[in-house]
């Protein structure tokens, strides 16, 4: 019994390896991405890298992997991406709550194995704080230029990710991995 619980034990910490790097390659990527558009284009060519190439990224990711890589928030811009489920909504909710408390988003991460329908998942959960450049589509009505403003209306109609400040938990990269399914590289 004890050689199955250090057993589990390194498949835990590997898997949580594995989640940090692909959050962080996924922070990295979409990071250079908006970086590049919004210096060449501008804030209103550079809604299309969160809307269209970020979910590349996750997707691709997800492939390469064998899990599910998403971006979640409580006020989202898209419903039919980034809605989390209760176990990302509880997490969000702790997330700000520790940040009420004075502890810093860059060193925060929710990980834990948990059962949903039967079947036993890894999920990490990594915040996102909102940097200036996220003022430009993200921010008050003030900071938010009336060309941007009039696109984001136009894409998204229903938004709700307005009205955030600097440092503001602007959501979270979720990663699921089925835990009958075995890390395919190791970290």
């Amino acid at each position: 019994m004890l050689l199955t619980s250090v057993v589990f034990a390194d498949d835990l910490g590997q898997r949580e390896k594995a989640a940090k790097q692909v959050s962080q390659q996924f922070v990295k990527q979409l990071g250079g991405h908006l970086k590049k558009e919004m210096k060449a284009n501008g804030p209103v060519a550079a809604i299309k890298v969160c809307k269209d190439i970020a979910p590349e990224i996750a997707n691709k990711l997800s492939l390469e992997n064998g899990w599910r890589v998403t971006r979640v928030t409580t006020k989202t811009r898209n419903p039919m991406l980034g809605t989390p489920d209760q176990w990302e909504r509880e997490t969000l909710a702790k997330f700000a709550a520790r940040a009420e408390k004075g502890e810093s988003y860059s060193t925060m991460k929710q990980a834990e194995v948990v059962d949903e329908a039967g079947k036993s998942y890894y999920r990490f959960m990594k915040p996102m704080p909102v940097k200036p450049v996220c003022l430009n589509c993200h921010g008050s009505d003030e900071q938010i230029p009336g060309t941007v403003k009039a696109e984001l209306d136009k894409q998204y109609p229903f938004d709700q990710a307005t009205g955030y400040k600097l440092g503001d938990l602007r959501g979270a990269i979720s990663i699921k991995q089925p835990m009958d399914i075995p890390l395919r590289k190791k970290f």
